[in-house]
């Protein structure tokens, strides 16, 4: 059974190089302070606790949401927007820890989390540059992928209009040359 994926048009492609068109997208997310691996461990738990059953429908009840890839965290700075894309984003001292939610969900369908940490978010259509790698990520290693996908921003004459986000896409047990990581940047 493969995981959902957030739906997006591949405009261009330049070896690990993407600049992708992604569809609008509803998201569960957190913040969560501390260092980025300590960060993204609790707010990805946090997440995981949402849609594994702690939230109430509608009708009362709680429902299992179908887990998606990627898990994605994001550092925020003064100079991020209000609405966050998929990935793992710092914030003051933090991060941004998001899930995007099954496709079949609408924000009037999604179940209410139980934990006000969570709280569910429609983001809009909007284009990202990225870069895909593999192997452990920490924030050495995001830093120097930044600057690589920076590089090819400007090579590419886009504007970067929102903070690098980091995007992982396979569970911790993962060989580290077989994951899957993605830096992604909002561009015009």
């Amino acid at each position: 059974m493969a995981i959902e994926e957030p739906k997006f048009i591949l405009i261009e492609k330049e070896n690990s190089f993407e600049l992708r068109s992604y569809q609008p997208k509803i998201i569960a997310e957190v913040h969560v302070d501390g260092d980025m691996s300590e960060s993204s461990s609790n707010g990805f738990r946090l997440i995981a606790d949402y849609i594994f059953g702690n939230n109430t429908t509608q009708s009362g009840k709680s429902v299992k949401i179908a887990m998606t890839a990627p898990v994605s965290v994001r550092e925020e700075s003064k100079k991020i927007s209000m609405t966050a894309p998929v990935g793992i984003q710092k914030v003051m001292n933090g991060w941004k820890v998001y899930f995007v939610m099954p496709s079949q969900y609408t924000l009037d369908t999604l179940p209410t989390p139980n934990n006000a940490q969570v709280s569910i978010k429609q983001v809009p259509a909007k284009r990202f540059a990225v870069i895909r790698f593999s192997g452990f990520v920490d924030e050495d290693k995001m830093g120097q992928k930044v600057k690589e996908l920076n590089d090819w921003i400007v090579n590419k004459n886009l504007k970067p209009i929102n903070s690098p986000e980091l995007a992982r896409y396979n569970p911790p047990w993962t060989l580290p040359f077989l994951r899957r990581n993605e830096i992604m940047v909002e561009v015009d």
